[in-house]
């Protein structure tokens, strides 16, 4: 696979992995932030992987761009040798519809479909959470059915809940702290994404699979009291 790279700033590179988002570029993605975090060199600063792209920001009092790049495309010469780490699988109990999922009415009539097959399709498939980003733990998801695609809401909300989950265009995602949105709603968790007191403040990670099941709203509340409990 050929890597290009691009200066994003006086201290930071872009090595995009491809021009599509598919298998090959998420795994390549996800080879080259294994191999920054376990060989990580003196100069960098810090990586943010996303869809297609890895950010290296690096010290520029310790190394030059050029330098850097040169250094960057030692390390990933053999990229292609290396194992992408195992996925992460994480379940995310949702609730949905009503109050919770205001907008699964309009996913459902969108795509000629009834609201349980809405839910059915959602919580059939594998996800790949590709990137997080927007908001802090927000995840870009990938791997949704094109048969529950829905467009952005015309009108964004000004306040959303955390813990919603939405859909816009093929993705879907979740909601981690209450902001403003466009996409549209069809449920809610009572995980926690955000945990600003723990070290690693994000519950998912970019490279974890996710599934989402449904449970109602007594298991909702039941499971939103243990978690607000245990974070407390």
């Amino acid at each position: 696979m050929e890597l290009t790279f691009s200066p994003l700033s006086e201290q930071a590179l872009v090595i995009e992995t491809g021009t599509v988002i598919n298998k090959e570029s998420e795994q390549a993605v996800r080879k080259l932030s294994s191999l920054l975090e376990k060989q990580a060199p003196d100069w960098l600063v810090e990586f943010i992987p996303a869809f297609t792209t890895v950010t290296v920001f690096y010290d520029p009092c310790q190394f030059r761009q050029a330098e850097v790049e040169q250094e960057l495309r030692l390390l990933i010469a053999h990229l292609d040798e290396v194992e992408a780490p195992t996925p992460r699988q994480i379940e995310i109990p949702v609730c949905y519809g009503g109050d919770f999922g205001p907008d699964l009415s309009f996913v459902a009539e969108h795509n000629g479909l009834t609201e349980e097959e809405v839910i059915k399709i959602h919580t059939s498939g594998i996800y790949s959470v590709h990137m997080i980003g927007f908001a802090p733990g927000f995840p870009f998801i990938g791997g949704m059915s094109e048969k529950i695609a829905a467009p952005r809401r015309k009108s964004p909300r000004l306040r959303i809940p955390e813990r919603t989950v939405g859909i816009a265009g093929m993705q879907t995602g979740v909601y981690p702290i209450e902001t403003p949105g466009g996409w549209q709603l069809i449920g809610r968790t009572p995980l926690r994404l955000f945990v600003p007191e723990q070290d690693i403040p994000s519950l998912l990670r970019a490279g974890d699979e996710i599934r989402f099941t449904q449970i109602d709203e007594a298991e909702y509340r039941e499971q939103e009291a243990k978690l607000d409990a245990k974070h407390s």
